[in-house]
């Protein structure tokens, strides 16, 4: 987890790398505030390092890393409130948020950080993947709170329908990872295995990533992480209506949830989407996985183990 590491200033590297131990396995968070002890969240319990309070030179030092000193290339990713590293890592800020219009402009004074920990776990989808297909792949929504593992699905179901499974051939898969989460790719090239058959399309947006991997790759299937806005919307149902299947995933509780979403209401109602994954918390390395079908249905709900 060199990529992680790299970011501390050396008196901050040797400690966290002590207490964390043989545990980056079990790792999901590691929550660095101004002037608090540096927290570390595993599957099953919190732990504090005490000896480890960062200050204002600390906070600097992990600006400087995170954006290679160049917080101006960095803009666009400051005003969303996060930065993603080497490895899909995602790097969650707050501070002061100066506005403009009601829109917010840059975030200023950083004094919170939050190290999400992104890892691959090849084969999570194997349970699922036969309920997603018929007589082909069904447009899919997976459907979770933060840090549910929908990043982690969505990335091994791309595995699968692009490598094949059983007696599935694979299929021509476009991924388009506007946050480098899903595939983390380096220098255009993804460090997890998404499968034989994809193409990715890494630091674009998304609704126009899709139009053009549409236009230029020939794509059958679409997979886009997080959608939630009126363009995403949009292209989504562009997409479907170009005859590509799409997987995507949206933060969420439950098909409720999203049935009072003013940009969801269209493709809601027309019944786009033909299943729908709910994930459940993870509580102590296990979480409640259902999928229902477009009536609403449930035709799968199984327990998983994530350690």
């Amino acid at each position: 987890m060199e990529e992680i590491l790299r970011i501390f200033p050396p008196e901050m590297k040797g400690y966290i790398a002590l207490k964390i131990g043989k545990r980056w396995d079990k790792l999901e968070e590691i929550r660095c505030r101004l002037h608090q002890p540096v927290e570390l969240i595993f599957e099953d319990q919190v732990e504090w390092i005490t000896t480890l309070i960062p200050d204002k030179k600390t906070g600097v030092f992990l600006l400087n890393q995170l954006s290679e000193f160049s917080l101006y290339r960095m803009e666009n990713e400051l005003r969303e409130g996060f930065i993603t590293i080497e490895g899909g890592h995602r790097v969650g800020i707050a501070g002061k948020v100066n506005t403009l219009d009601g829109s917010v402009k840059a975030v200023q004074n950083i004094s919170f950080f939050n190290i999400r920990i992104a890892r691959q776990k090849l084969g999570v989808a194997e349970a699922l993947i036969q309920n997603l297909y018929t007589q082909a792949y069904e447009n899919t929504l997976i459907i979770g709170p933060p840090q549910s593992g929908k990043t982690t699905l969505i990335r091994d179901i791309t595995r699968l329908v692009s490598t094949g499974w059983k007696d599935k051939p694979g299929r021509k898969v476009a991924v388009i990872d506007e946050r480098s989460e899903i595939g983390a790719a380096i220098q255009g090239i993804p460090q997890h295995d998404l499968g034989r058959r994809t193409d990715v399309m890494d630091g674009c947006p998304k609704a126009e990533g899709m139009m053009m991997m549409i236009r230029s790759m020939s794509p059958e299937v679409l997979v886009v992480d997080e959608v939630g806005g009126n363009k995403d919307i949009h292209a989504i149902h562009e997409a479907v209506h170009s005859g590509v299947t799409v997987v995507c995933s949206i933060h969420g509780q439950s098909l409720e949830d999203l049935k009072k979403r003013t940009a969801l209401r269209e493709l809601m109602q027309a019944r786009t989407f033909k299943r729908f994954i709910i994930l459940g918390k993870r509580t102590a390395g296990r979480q409640k996985i259902q999928i229902f079908n477009e009536e609403g249905k449930q035709i799968q709900s199984r327990g998983v183990g994530w350690k």
